[in-house]
């Protein structure tokens, strides 16, 4: 199983074995994988080579680590093209999953100045301020920060958040919504994030800012995401 004489890293060994066991149905997802005693007694290596092969598929997304409980088979990252904007429960639609949002923060308060430059306000104007944890299945994909003029929604209310903004806005407001811009960041997650995504602290997370405009061109959101590295990526 493991080749101790080959010139592949035994970790790098482990990895591949631990995923083609995945790929076969072996462990499923939500499966716990057995401890790093039983893997280092199975491969016959020491438990420091198993963390570190553990600890390189936890990276990647294949394993996650919960904590007090163990390590667990992960689910598929959710994929998202990062051409376009994508209402994030028809992005968990399109996948399979059932989309759901656990709101922080629902409030209407006056602009910070970061937010009047984003959104191309003149002055310090109200908006109302949003914040969820966005999940599919039941797991935390990301803690989404979300900023909108009060003068595009002042209906708006805490219901109309639990499921996609941008069908309400579009919908109940009549909004039609453009092509925005966004940037993204790889960090670590903080002690607070981490809790809250249910990962450990310093896990990679991906921090995106974006700025939609509506069809016309006017600023309607500023938007500051932080997604689960393990569960979630971006391509062209």
């Amino acid at each position: 199983m493991i080749d101790k004489g080959s010139p592949v890293p035994i970790y790098y060994q482990i990895q591949q074995v631990i995923k083609e066991q995945i790929k076969k149905g072996e462990w499923t997802v939500g499966d716990a994988i057995p401890s790093e005693r039983i893997l280092s007694e199975q491969f016959e290596v020491s438990r420091m080579t198993v963390r570190q092969a553990v600890q390189g598929l936890v990276d990647e997304g294949v394993l996650t680590r919960k904590r007090g409980s163990g390590t667990f088979v992960n689910n598929e990252k959710v994929e998202q093209t990062l051409k376009g904007v994508t209402s994030f429960t028809k992005l968990m639609e399109e996948r399979g999953m059932k989309a759901s949002s656990k709101i922080l923060s629902f409030q209407k308060r006056k602009a910070t100045s970061v937010e009047v430059l984003h959104l191309g306000m003149k002055q310090m104007e109200d908006v109302w301020h949003i914040e969820r944890i966005r999940l599919g299945d039941d797991t935390p994909i990301a803690i989404e920060t979300t900023i909108i003029p009060w003068t595009f929604a002042k209906d708006l209310r805490k219901k109309d958040i639990q499921g996609s903004l941008y069908d309400y806005m579009e919908t109940k407001e009549g909004l039609v919504i453009g092509e925005g811009k966004q940037s993204i960041e790889a960090v670590s997650a903080d002690k607070h994030t981490a809790e809250l995504l249910d990962i450990s602290t310093g896990s990679p997370i991906l921090l995106i800012e974006r700025v939609t405009p509506l069809k016309n061109g006017t600023p309607f959101e500023y938007i500051r995401s932080q997604y689960v590295g393990g569960r979630f990526k971006f391509y062209l």
